[in-house]
């Protein structure tokens, strides 16, 4: 099956040698996104809940470079720094995601790019047609 790289310009560029998202058949395996503000490439401020909406939005930028949307999305992986701010990430995430929710794991890191707080990362499947 053939793959393709999924670029946006409307999400942070990839910093590595990475691709913001890999489109295979009716899949789309998004690479993880972080509060970078897409125009200037740094962290906002705000805190937790700042940084995952931002994270959501690059990953629907990305989403929609793809063709698919955060319906679309089936799975997430999301990294917190401080896994104290669960409960603020569910809020927001929560009110971003509609049910039914994607399936996701949540895993606590010691650091994250930028000095991130959260980092989410997505498989999506894409509509027909």
């Amino acid at each position: 099956m053939s793959r393709h790289a999924v670029v946006s310009p409307d999400a942070p560029r990839a910093i590595g040698p990475y691709a913001q998202a890999v489109a295979s058949g009716d899949l789309v395996f998004c690479s993880g996104q972080v509060g970078l503000d897409p125009a200037t490439g740094k962290l906002i401020s705000g805190g937790v809940a700042a940084e995952a909406e931002r994270a959501i939005a690059n990953l629907e930028a990305v989403l929609a470079a793809a063709g698919c949307r955060l319906a679309d999305v089936v799975k997430t992986t999301v990294y917190l720094s401080d896994l104290g701010d669960f409960a603020t990430l569910n809020e927001v995430y929560g009110r971003r995601f509609a049910a039914p929710h994607p399936a996701r794991a949540t895993v606590g890191v010691a650091a994250l790019p930028a000095g991130a707080r959260v980092e989410i990362e997505a498989i999506a499947v894409r509509r027909p047609g």
